[in-house]
């Protein structure tokens, strides 16, 4: 994969909506067929756009109304998470987890047999963490364990800086025939075309990239055989409501989330463009 950024007109421009407010460019990177956040913040200045209370992947909260509906959608999203690694390694194993946040997944997991490692660079949601007795790690450098038989990333790879660097990294953990499983964004689906600007999976800048099928074909070496793609039929609908919120808060904004929700998962029936999807692969032996 190369790193070369081949640029063309500015995709969209979008902001901070959760934070700062400041305002960003989407760029297409044209050979890899993934947009790219610009300007990026430096791994130093990330920090202060995860700097919210409103930032719930590191929270446990259940103090707003929309609190608690992801509370309820991240419940359910977890049986479905260890169903599809336990579907596809029977005799269960290792597995880790890139971006563990509160560390619901591993426990998940773990209540299911496996042995569990995650990494969660936040110090709020580690702490959160080891009250369901899940240490999490600081970071990948403090992995000691060499290979994985399944290693996830749940909506965490477009965090990630330096993504060659990174992807590399990720390839040499997992074990040969063990599998890699990536959830991200899909900006080509139909609610981040309805949204635009205002489409909350965007997430500037927070997000550093943005993915397509075509670019998730082409991220991994040819050790890395995508054997399937799912969707996450509920993301949505979730992420329908944050864009709603961001766009226009009166009173039908509720009704309207739904629909174009809805709308989205059966225009995907047809072009598979999911809001949000899972790339299940394998490391050739």
């Amino acid at each position: 994969m190369s790193s070369k950024k081949e640029e063309t007109a500015v995709f969209i421009k979008t902001k901070d909506y959760l934070v700062t407010g400041e305002s960003f460019e989407l760029r297409l990177d044209t050979q890899r067929q993934l947009l790219y956040t610009h300007p990026q913040p430096n791994e130093s200045e990330l920090t202060k756009y995860y700097d919210s209370a409103e930032y719930i992947s590191h929270t446990d909260s259940h103090s707003s109304w929309l609190d608690r509906v992801y509370q309820i959608v991240k419940k359910y999203a977890l049986r479905k998470k260890v169903s599809l690694i336990c579907s596809i390694q029977e005799n269960k194993g290792h597995v880790l987890d890139i971006g563990a946040g509160t560390g619901d997944f591993l426990k998940a997991a773990k209540d299911k047999g496996w042995s569990v490692t995650g990494v969660e660079p936040n110090e709020t949601a580690r702490a959160l963490s080891q009250k369901k007795d899940i240490e999490l790690l600081k970071n990948l450098e403090a992995v000691t364990e060499k290979q994985f038989d399944v290693v996830t990333l749940w909506h965490v790879l477009e965090h990630l800086p330096d993504l060659e660097t990174t992807v590399t990294k990720i390839e040499s953990l997992v074990a040969p025939g063990g599998y890699l499983i990536i959830a991200v964004p899909n900006y080509r689906s139909y609610d981040a075309k309805y949204y635009g600007s205002f489409w909350a999976a965007y997430d500037t800048p927070r997000h550093l990239w943005h993915f397509s099928r075509d670019a998730m074909k082409m991220l991994f070496s040819e050790k890395m055989k995508l054997k399937n793609v799912r969707p996450m039929l509920f993301d949505s609908f979730y992420v329908s409501l944050l864009s709603e919120k961001y766009k226009r808060s009166d009173v039908f904004f509720l009704i309207r989330s739904f629909f174009i929700g809805l709308r989205s998962n059966i225009e995907a029936w047809r072009t598979k463009e999911y809001s949000s999807l899972i790339y299940c692969y394998q490391k050739s032996k």
